[in-house]
């Protein structure tokens, strides 16, 4: 026996939804109530796109395909500047040391 609400919502908002909470960063369960979707339904959408993204087969493989070099750039791009950031750090840290060393002892001795 079906339900009267299994069409309910179209594909294109369906996609909208699974973006908005791959864009997001927040929970299904928060993009739903935000949505007024069932958590469920939601959750059952990302896991359906997820499958045919890593498939490459369904509406929007094309874009999905293009989405994934997207994130690779992305990724690729956000890795080097973590890795800059790291040598910055580590490069302030002993600039640090060397101006201020660290004082062994108690507290105001050789004053």
């Amino acid at each position: 026996m079906g339900s009267k609400y299994t069409k309910r919502y179209s594909e294109e908002y369906k996609r909208d939804a699974i973006e908005l909470v791959r864009s997001s960063g927040r929970t299904v369960t928060e993009v739903a109530r935000e949505l007024g979707v069932s958590s469920e339904s939601l959750r059952g959408w990302v896991k359906k796109a997820r499958a045919a993204q890593d498939t490459g087969s369904g509406p929007g493989s094309v874009r999905a395909g293009r989405a994934a070099g997207d994130r690779d750039e992305e990724l690729k791009r956000l890795r080097k500047l973590t890795a800059e950031q790291a040598k910055t750090i580590e490069i302030l840290r002993k600039a640090t040391a060397f101006v201020r060393p660290e004082r062994k002892g108690a507290a105001g001795v050789g004053r």
